[in-house]
């Protein structure tokens, strides 16, 4: 199946997945979700990613993460769309309330977070916000 927005598509099935209380969730591989996926266990939002083969095709294994009752993302949200893209500069980098999320930024040196992005004093591409 062809989807015309991946990253949507990544966004939109741990969102599925922890709505249900999934425990993991399969997502087909690319080098971009793949790093995202890096970036949500380095920020503690999910617990371990890898990838697994199945018949011939290969999909990112998420093992999502609870505390209790609670989720530790309370929200996943798309922002640079297909159809309206949206670009950054280092000092316009958005804050996600207030530093408690992360936003992941898409820039010509890999997909990092906004705080490395700050760091680094590069801008580029705002994919998404977690929280």
């Amino acid at each position: 199946m062809v989807t015309t927005d991946p990253i949507a598509d990544l966004l939109t099935r741990i969102r599925n997945a922890i709505t249900a209380r999934h425990e993991t969730v399969l997502i087909p591989t690319s080098k971009m979700k793949k790093s995202i996926a890096d970036i949500l266990v380095n920020e503690g939002f999910v617990s371990a990613c890898e990838v697994v083969e199945d018949k011939g095709h290969s999909n990112i294994k998420i093992a999502l993460k609870y505390s209790g009752n609670k989720n530790a993302i309370t929200n996943l949200k798309r922002i640079s769309k297909p159809g309206l893209r949206v670009y950054c500069g280092c000092e316009d980098l958005p804050k996600v309330l207030g530093g408690y999320g992360i936003a992941i930024i898409s820039t010509s040196r890999g997909v990092m977070t906004d705080k490395k992005a700050r760091e680094l004093k590069i801008g580029g591409e705002v994919l998404a916000y977690v929280w």
